[in-house]
């Protein structure tokens, strides 16, 4: 088996970490490099650490200059041992099924040439099932010979003509495409331009060649979907919807609304500009169009949620982001 290391970036959630780790060593294939690069203000993650012993495990204690995701995503891939094939990122508060990276090693067995694999985020609140005579609701996305419901946000732009026609994981010249929770567990391998961050890995040695940018300060934000766009140009990504894992999105070490409303802006537009720098008009007018659209619908939710203090903050961080756009 291909030996390969794993990066486990935290702040301030020992108690996720210590259960992403705990379905680590269930796992039928484990890392032979457990590289845990911690931000913390404090030293509860690394008394945790030091209650249970792991197996390969390395912890580093980073200090200020090396705090935020990805500087300490580049200060995990200076530690990586140089005969480790494949490297893997995972966030913190994620939780594996038993063959999630026997699964996610076996594609790279599978497509040699490859640079980069994806795992699968499993999302109890969405319902796929097989298209039946090719028949499909006008609330519903198709792909694969699977189907599942449109969320309304995107029901309204497909009404406005605003939705993507490319598969899953690749972007449009205006940006706003399908993410890859839009691919069907249908346990198949499907190529994409990005994936997400909480679950990803990379041949090492592209690694050498390309860093995680830090224009993304801190809590970071698509800072994946910039490394894999950039990435992407260098060789061929997939997604192995075989290879899955729960992300419960830990509250603890987030932004507050405003200020995340506002990355969703800047940070969009910024890796909308990795891809496209220069975007024809008609393309610049559609980006425009949906990130006020979802800014709006953000907004709206003020109407109907309990949460209205977070709505409306998070919304007047994205119309703000949207105006100020150049960070």
């Amino acid at each position: 088996m291909i030996k390969f290391s794993l990066i486990i970036c935290t702040y301030q959630r020992s108690k996720a970490l210590l259960k992403l780790l705990k379905s680590i060593e269930q796992q039928s294939v484990y890392p032979n490099q457990i590289i845990i690069v911690d931000g913390s203000i404090n030293e509860e993650t690394k008394v945790v650490i030091a209650e249970n012993s792991i197996k390969n495990l390395e912890y580093y204690l980073v200090s200020n200059k090396d705090r935020g995701l990805t500087k300490q995503r580049n200060f995990g891939i200076a530690k990586v041992k140089k005969q480790n094939v494949i490297t893997c990122f995972l966030d913190d508060d994620v939780v594996l099924l038993e063959d999630y990276f026997e699964q996610l090693i076996g594609t790279y067995i599978e497509y040699p040439d490859i640079v980069g694999v994806g795992g699968y985020i499993l999302d109890e609140k969405i319902r796929w099932s097989k298209v039946v005579n090719n028949k499909i609701d006008f609330k519903e996305f198709k792909f694969d010979g699977w189907k599942r419901k449109l969320g309304t946000r995107n029901v309204l732009r497909k009404r406005l003509n605003l939705l993507s026609d490319l598969p899953p994981g690749f972007m449009p010249e205006f940006s706003h495409g399908f993410s890859i929770g839009f691919l069907p567990p249908s346990g198949e391998n499907y190529p994409v331009e990005f994936f997400m961050g909480c679950a990803m890995s990379f041949k090492t040695s592209i690694l050498r060649e390309l860093m995680f940018s830090e224009y993304f300060e801190g809590y970071g934000l698509y800072e994946d979907m910039d490394f894999c766009l950039r990435l992407s140009k260098m060789g061929s990504l997939y997604v192995n919807t075989s290879a899955k894992l729960y992300h419960y999105h830990e509250a603890s070490g987030r932004p507050n609304q405003f200020k995340y409303g506002k990355m969703v802006s800047q940070n969009g537009a910024y890796v909308w500009k990795v891809k496209y720098p220069n975007p024809d008009f008609s393309a610049k007018l559609n980006y425009y169009k949906i990130s006020l659209l979802l800014a709006f619908i953000r907004l709206c939710n003020v109407l109907n949620t309990s949460k209205k203090k977070e709505a409306f903050t998070e919304a007047f961080g994205r119309f703000y982001g949207i105006i100020f756009s150049n960070k």
